[in-house]
């Protein structure tokens, strides 16, 4: 670019310093002389900077003129350059877009510098006619231009002489005659030169006018071209003249059709360099402006005519055929004068002068025109006739036959070599381009040469010189070839030959081509806009009437079209199949009738379809895939199974996709491997196939998929030989597991649940791809292809439960080979006839296997830290590891099935009469040999796991070592073998189940299987929620199979003695210390149910816990892992309930708001109403016979009804779960409390003082009962006292009667409920005596006794923890303040101090037993009495005033809610009037109340209408705020109720936050609860409570049983409150002295 002399800054400040400045410039570069100057090079660039300016409008006409007039003097000669460098201007502005406002402004400074300086003539001679007219110095260009003409005529032709021919015929005549005479050896053109001369000379004929008689002469001979072209270059010297003549000639039929004989004149004389083509060809018509404008007008048409095919028009289509009828079209390559003479020039073999023209003409539009490509594939034709007869692949005889090519004159050159068609023929080629396709033969010539190039290439046979002739067929193929199959309509043979030669290329070569045909040429080419255009069109009328019944008409058309346009058609087909997939099927079936070619391209649509980044693979929400990306890879799959195409495109695509970090795609190789191998992942998998996918490779065949994997040998062969061609197979496992870990960190995407969804994608694809490989590779091929195990984790970063996937078939081939090697070698020492006994195979098996497996125990050391090895041994890891379904478990109901299933076939074929003979004994015989191979396989697999075992057996004392405790133990093992494998396969989720089944039959050492169990079942809240959606399937599985085999031993105690009775895994206390014997107890059949039902207990607890969080993978997966372990749970009545409720409402939930999660909760609704029938009462789950439970219930007849202290001890050892709901007939036994329950209540906790001296624990839990039965005294006394004023209180109950019947119903509800599990409690801790669920201390010889059930996950000691200091402290003080009280309470018993009196206390029970039998007549016959006096009751309502109502309603509600507090708070309060002292206080206050109250009544009953307030006493004053007070207060507590009963789960929320402080608050419950913790024991409250639907923050129960109690519990513990505080006012008013 040249420098600029101008700038616009200079051209900003002009008038001040730029115009300055400039001619400063000016006047330094240029030089005293004018024409020096003018010749700087800088001084011309300044003079055009400043035309340039003045062009873009920087600078004013005026000043530029002002600039010419100050440098004319200095430069004469300027302004001839200042119009020289317009002229040039006025070019570039024609040549390129012009800038707006720019030729006016150019013409402005035109006129005003012809006007200046007076120069028009100068302006005329040089300038544009155009230009001229624009700037107003020509009035017209026609005019002018015709003038100029005239001129120019009149000058340089207009002859001064006479028409001679006319005038001189004779001369001419003669000339004539002497040149077409017939030319013979004897005529040379020096003679005939010779005689021309003369005839000039003679009748003096002008030269020029010989020249047109000679080129006529010449034109119609042009066979004697050797004469003639000596004969025009000896006449004529000046080559101008010549080509000025043959000028004339064309000039004369430009409006005419053009003669070809003067086309050849021209060609030959090109040819012979007679005349110049640069000079011939501005006299050839039409112009290059018009040829351009024409191919412009053409490639608009064609864009116009696709979008009018694009487009439905409702018009009439006879009026727009009748406008293109009346629009006259003129075809600029008709009489076109320059493709005449390219064409007459390649017939003569002229190239490189027909190539000069042709790159003068816009591309291809030569070649377009029929005689041009033609003329020009003849000449193709005649250069590669030698090099494609001798290698053509054809036979020699068959050459042999060829007729001879037309010779084109003897100077066109031949290729003889695959170097010179790289030079000679490719080039004619690529100007063809696609409209080869004129000449088929051509192009089959073409394609043969290549396709022998590409053998030879292949072999290695060419030469160095033939090297570069590659990349020129690659861009043949690409321009021409390709493209060319475009415009042959219906030519299945040249598609299928074109195949021949591309299946030589790599398929990324040929992908490229296939996208530069489709996307680059289509829209290039006029001509093929309109193939396309009409392709699409025909595309759709076909696909509008695709259907099943006509797939085979409809298939036969696709066919057709796809011969042709195959990039086209395909691209229609698969939007259509994205939109409708149930199209995938008729349109997989009509494309039976495509060539090789056509499936090539059709699996670089489906590629190119998929990798659009336009598309958006995720549908809105970014939770799931498209169903665009669905539908394609389906239809891929079903392309790739169906027809024999390549997949190496789609796997590379999906391999390549991997490595950068997408996993999207992974589902085109799933549904690849699904279709054409037949494995399928699928969640959905019956327990049968399931079962039968643990046998061998046959039963998994026949049994294990949906489909028949024997039907796909093809498919799946083909899909294997391209991942070995390739080498993907490997690539393919490791990018899928790399990914599997990664896909949460590459993905961008933003929601949890999307996450999932690739990351089960991953999983699924990674266990379906592996077992196709294990499947269809063999061994050999296997083992060559895969690192070491301890190289995939390492360097492949393969995680290693995938790692042992891949790897567990490499070790059991190898197992098995090496015990064949072993075998054989022990028989060839041995006779050969005798055969090793079973014993000695099994040894050998086990000598194989560790053999084997040594080198794999040292590989997976590595793999995990050295303290992981401490409490889990390598050998335990690599075993876990290396086995599958197939070694542990023999599926002999699978086996039966199949065997079942084939014979019946055999049967039916024997009775099918359709089938032949022959057809029926085939079948037969085929069903016959596959249950002779199925029973065979069973049989090998029987002795294989078999092997199995006694190898298990040899090797279970060194997988885990005594070093570490059984609860670290169990963690590894649960950490690093069962969550990682139970989580990866269906299989590997009953494999886990059935291994720890294993290890508790193996009797292993230092395996606890009751700790397993425990902590598999205990909290499975975080597993659930940290699990994907197939996760949580097979979890739930893993949970199914492991309830399966702890509920069977649950079912019998027969089974339980015999697999679990003398087990080691079932050893529930292990002694330490040195002076402690080494015998273990074994947990017994009953306290194993207790351990079933807490088990039942932790997974409620764990599932309601995700199901009432708003967390929607917590709820799906919880849904998810409920249906999957319903067989075996719930089995309990208590907790199906519950369960039932909180789906029920899940579902009124998310009906609306996420219908997936509801459509899951509707399924499992219906499941588990149709197992309801199944639930058992919690009584019959974990409690031994009918008789003990006569028994209990007897027993809790006779104590008291809060239960005695050392029952209270007990329960905390054996805590069966209550249930919380109670039979009528426990309805009608209970007892009311009474004040006569004094005695017995003393008794009992005189008694549990005594045995609550065993331990500390058991004392806390004695001072709990104690409290409690302290406040069931003060209730008793409460109520015995109130008895007395019941016409009273029934009075103010029938004014308040809706409040009392709703209170009362209440009270009396939640008092017999709680009432009812505190005697079931007390009678069962009576019948119980082992707890299983806590740790157990016992002083004797101060060894620890550790359970191990109590133990969390996170725990890392067995031993409990220390109490601290302070709490020991703290123990202290609360022992100091009890004992204090229970000296006040105590009552006088024997005092023999160790033997409690056994028969007094039996005495004391019976006749307690029998009062309360008293106690229950006396309360029936009280409740008939008031039934029968309630409508006289009702006539006196009117009779008591709101205020007295009021009072007594608050009495009353304050005697229910203090009775109901104690009885439902007792192990969560104790108050300090729960003394018999504070009792009487208590009582002898209310009495006083009361009879206050009855006094007020009666006045207020006899003066209620004269009574006013200046005549009431201040007493009275004051009792008439108090009652208003109460009313106002009993109003708040009734609106509370009203909206407690509004917002059930808010108050469950603030309930337990409630129960939670309150409990903090006391200090004896507080200190007792902190023991509990400090032992391990995280289940006694919920052991005393129920366990029920609802549950704390803290893992704890409420001691509650419905949320109508809870409510109930809670106001009547307000207004428990609110009555104290109004007892206190009351006693201090009663001690102040009255006034008169």
């Amino acid at each position: 670019m040249a420098v600029s002399f101008l700038s616009p800054e200079q051209c900003k400040t002009w008038e001040k310093s730029g115009k300055q400045e400039f001619l400063k410039f000016i006047n330094g570069v240029g030089d005293r002389s004018v024409l020096s100057s003018l010749g700087n090079r800088d001084f011309r660039q300044a003079i055009y900077d400043l035309c340039q300016h003045v062009i873009k409008g920087n600078l004013r006409v005026e000043q530029a003129i002002h600039v010419f007039h100050d440098l004319k003097d200095k430069y004469p000669d300027l302004i001839s350059f200042v119009v020289d460098i317009l002229s040039l201007i006025d070019v570039e502005l024609s040549a390129v877009e012009e800038i707006k406002g720019a030729r006016e402004k150019l013409c402005t400074l035109i006129q005003t510098l012809g006007n200046t300086f007076d120069c028009d003539a100068l302006l005329k001679s040089r300038l544009d006619h155009e230009t001229l007219e624009s700037a107003g110095l020509v009035p017209s260009k026609t005019v002018f231009s015709q003038k100029h003409v005239k001129i120019k005529t009149r000058l340089y032709y207009k002859q001064q002489k006479f028409n001679l021919l006319r005038e001189e015929s004779e001369g001419y005549s003669k000339l004539v005659a002497e040149l077409n005479q017939e030319i013979t050896y004897k005529i040379t053109p020096a003679v005939m030169l010779q005689n021309i001369k003369s005839l000039i000379g003679c009748f003096n004929l002008d030269p020029n006018r010989v020249i047109d008689v000679l080129l006529e002469s010449f034109e119609n001979r042009p066979e004697v071209e050797d004469f003639y072209i000596p004969l025009i270059q000896s006449y004529v010297q000046d080559n101008e003249t010549l080509c000025h003549c043959l000028g004339l000639k064309f000039q004369f039929f430009k409006d005419d059709e053009t003669p070809s004989s003067l086309f050849k004149l021209a060609a030959i004389l090109l040819k012979n360099d007679l005349v110049h083509l640069e000079t011939l060809y501005p006299h050839l018509h039409p112009v290059d402006s018009v040829i351009l404008e024409y191919s412009k007008k053409e490639m608009a048409d064609a864009k116009a005519y696709a979008r009018k095919l694009m487009v439905i028009n409702l018009a009439d289509k006879s009026d727009e055929k009748k406008k293109e009828e009346e629009e006259v079209k003129i075809d600029v390559r008709v009489n076109n004068q320059k493709l005449g003479l390219v064409e007459a020039l390649l017939c003569i073999g002229a190239w490189e002068k027909s190539k000069c023209i042709l790159d003068w003409l816009p591309e291809f539009f030569a070649t377009t025109h029929k005689p041009v490509a033609s003329a020009l594939c003849a000449l193709i034709h005649t250069v590669m006739d030698p090099v494609y007869r001798t290698s053509s692949g054809m036979t020699s005889k068959l050459v042999s036959k060829w007729p001879p090519i037309e010779e084109l004159g003897g100077s066109v050159p031949r290729a003889t070599s695959f170097q010179e068609v790289n030079t000679l023929v490719f080039p004619m080629v690529a100007y063809l381009g696609p409209y080869i396709s004129c000449d088929p033969i051509l192009l089959m010539k073409l394609i043969r040469l290549s396709k022998q190039y590409m053998i030879k290439r292949a072999q290695g046979s060419l030469s160095p010189e033939d090297a570069p002739t590659y990349y020129g067929l690659l861009n043949v193929i690409d321009e021409a070839l390709l493209p060319s199959v475009s415009f042959l309509s219906c030519n299945c043979c040249i598609s299928q030959e074109i195949w021949t030669l591309l299946k030589l290329f790599p398929y990324e070569l040929r992908y490229r081509m296939y996208g530069n045909w489709k996307n680059e040429l289509y829209i290039s080419h006029p001509a093929l806009i309109r193939v396309k255009a009409d392709c699409l069109e025909k595309s759709k009328y076909i696909m509008k009437r695709l259907a099943k019944e006509n797939v085979k008409i409809s298939g036969r058309q696709l066919g057709k079209l796809s011969h042709s346009n195959p990039g086209v058609l395909f691209e229609y087909i698969l939007r259509q199949v994205e939109k409708y997939d149930n199209l995938i099927g008729p349109v997989v079936d009509a494309l039976k009738y495509l060539t090789d070619l056509s499936y090539d391209i059709l699996i670089f649509c489906i590629i190119e379809s998929v990798a659009v980044p336009e598309k958006e693979k995720t549908k809105l929400g970014e939770t799931t895939l498209a169903s665009w990306l669905q539908s394609l890879a389906t239809f891929a799959g079903c392309i790739c199974k169906k027809y024999t195409v390549e997949q190496t495109g789609l796997v590379q695509y999906v391999t390549n996709q991997l490595k950068a970090g997408r996993s999207t795609d992974l589902l085109l190789m799933q549904e690849i491997v699904q279709k054409m191998a037949g494995i399928e992942v699928s969640e959905e998998i019956t327990a049968d196939q399931l079962d039968a996918m643990s046998g061998g490779e046959l039963l998994r065949q026949e049994g294990g998929y949906f489909t028949q994997v024997r039907n796909m040998k093809k498919s799946s062969s083909r899909l294997k030989d391209t991942m070995l061609e390739h080498d993907l197979a490997l690539s393919l496992c490791l990018l899928i597991s790399q990914q599997r870990d990664s896909v949460i960190f590459k993905e961008a995407t933003r929601h949890l649940k999307h996450y999932g969804k690739l990351y089960d994608q991953c999983q699924d694809t990674l266990v379906q791809f592996g077992s196709f490989l294990s499947m269809q590779l063999s061994t050999e091929e296997f083992v060559k292809r895969l690192p070491p195990i301890h190289k995939m984790v390492t360097e492949f970063h393969v995680p290693p439960d995938a790692a042992f996937f891949l790897s567990r078939p490499l070790y059991s081939y190898d197992i098995n080979a090496k015990y064949d090697e072993l075998r054989k070698a022990e028989r060839a020492e041995k006779d050969k006839k005798d055969k090793l006994s079973t014993s000695a195979k099994t040894q050998k098996y086990i000598e194989a296997a560790e053999f084997v497996m040594a080198p794999v125990i040292e590989n997976v050391r590595p793999l995990q830290p050295s303290k992981i090895w401490e409490e889990l041994s390598p050998t335990f890891y690599a075993t876990f590891w290396a086995l599958s379904m197939y070694d542990i478990h023999v599926p002999s109901s699978a086996y039966e099935k199949q065997i079942s299933l084939l014979q019946g076939q055999a049967n039916s074929a024997d009775d099918n009469k359709d089938l032949g003979p022959s057809k029926r004994k085939k079948e037969r015989e085929r069903c016959n040999a596959m249950i002779d191979k199925l029973k065979d396989e069973e049989k090998r697999q029987t002795e294989h796991v078999q092997r199995i075992t006694a190898r298990l057996k040899a090797q279970r004392d060194q997988w885990f070592v005594s070093r570490a405790t059984k609860n670290e133990t169990i963690t590894q093992f649960l950490q690093l073998c069962i969550f990682p494998r139970c989580c990866f396969t269906a299989s590997d989720a009953v494999y886990c189940a059935e291994f720890i089944h294993i290890l508790h039959n193996l009797k292993t050492p230092n395996f606890s299987t009751l700790i397993c169990y425990d902590r598999i079942f205990c909290d499975i809240t975080y597993t659930v929620s940290s699990c994907t959606e197939n996760e949580a399937q097979r979890y739930g599985r893993f949970l199914c199979a492991a309830l399966d085999t702890v509920m069977r031993w649950h079912s019998s105690k027969e089974f339980y003695e015999k697999e679990c009775g003398a087990y080691p895994g079932f050893v529930t206390v292990f002694r330490k210390g040195e002076n402690s014997n080494q015998k273990a107890d074994q947990l017994d059949y009953e306290n194993y149910r207790h351990v079933c039902h807490k088990w039942h207990f932790r997974i409620t607890k764990a599932m309601v816990t995700c199901i009432e969080s708003s967390n929607y993978i917590q709820i799906r997966n919880a849904l998810i892992v409920l249906t999957k372990i319903l067989p075996h749970y719930p089995r309990i009545v208590q907790f199906g309930s519950p369960l039932e409720r909180r789906v029920d409402r899940l579902k009124q939930e998310e009906k609306e708001k996420r219908p997936d999660l509801f459509a899951l909760a509707m399924g499992y609704s219906g499941q588990l109403k149709s197992k309801k029938q199944f639930w058992v009462p919690e009584t019959d789950f974990h409690v031994r016979d009918k008789e003990k439970k006569a028994a209990a219930a007897a027993a809790a007849a006779s104590a008291p009804v809060s239960g005695s202290s050392a029952d209270a001890a007990k329960d905390k050892q054996i805590r069966p779960a209550g249930s919380g709901e109670r039979s009528s007939a426990s309805k009608e036994k209970e007892p009311k409390k009474t004040k006569t329950d004094k005695a017995e209540k003393t008794l009992e906790k005189a008694r549990s003082e005594e045995k609550g001296r065993d331990s500390p624990v058991d004392a806390k839990k004695s001072n709990s009962s104690t409290a409690t039965e302290k406040k069931e005294v003060t209730l008793a006394s409460s109520k015995a006292s109130g008895s007395k004023d019941k016409k009273e209180k029934e009075k103010s109950e029938k004014l308040a009667e809706p409040d009392k019947a709703r209170s009362e119903d209440k009270m009396d509800k939640s008092k017999d409920d709680k009432a009812t599990r505190k005697d079931e409690k007390g009678i069962k801790a009576k019948e119980e005596k082992i707890d299983t669920h806590k740790v157990k201390i016992k002083r004797e010889d101060k060894s620890d006794i550790v359970t191990p059930l109590k133990l969390k996950v996170k725990q890392e000691k067995v031993e409990p923890p220390e109490e601290s200091e302070n709490l020991r402290s703290d123990r202290k003080e609360k022992g100091k303040e009890k004992k204090g009280e229970k000296e006040r309470l105590k009552v006088k018993v024997e005092k023999d101090g160790d033997e409690p009196k056994g028969k007094d206390v039996r005495d004391k029970e019976e006749k307690l037993r029998a009062k309360l039998e008293r106690m229950k007549e006396e309360t029936k016959d009280r409740h008939e009495k008031e039934g029968r006096k309630e409508k006289h009751d009702r006539k006196l309502k009117r009779s008591y005033s709101p205020e007295e109502a009021a009072k007594e309603v608050m009495y009353r509600d304050h005697r229910d809610a203090e009775a109901a507090s104690n009885s439902s708070h007792g192990s969560h309060r104790q108050t300090p009037e729960a003394s018999p002292r504070r009792a009487e206080e208590r009582d002898t206050k209310r009495r006083k109340t009361e009879a206050i109250a009855s006094t007020s009544k009666e006045d207020l009953g006899s003066s209620s209408k004269s009574r006013h307030r200046h005549s009431v006493s201040p007493d009275k004053e004051r009792e008439r705020k108090e009652k208003k007070r109460l009313r106002k207060e009993a109003k708040a507590l009734s609106d509370a109720d009203t909206s407690y009963a509004n917002s059930l789960d808010e108050e469950d929320r603030e309930y337990e936050t409630m129960s939670v402080s309150m409990s903090k608050k006391k200090k004896s419950l507080d200190g007792s609860l902190r023991g509990s913790k400090q032992n391990g024991d995280s289940d006694d409250r919920w052991r005393e409570g129920s366990y029920e639907q609802h549950y704390d923050d803290d893992g704890y129960a409420r001691p509650t049983t419905t949320r109508k109690e809870h409510r109930e519990a809670e106001l009547e513990h307000e207004r428990s409150r609110s009555k104290d505080r109004e007892k206190k006012k009351d006693k201090e008013r009663s001690k102040r002295p009255k006034k008169s």
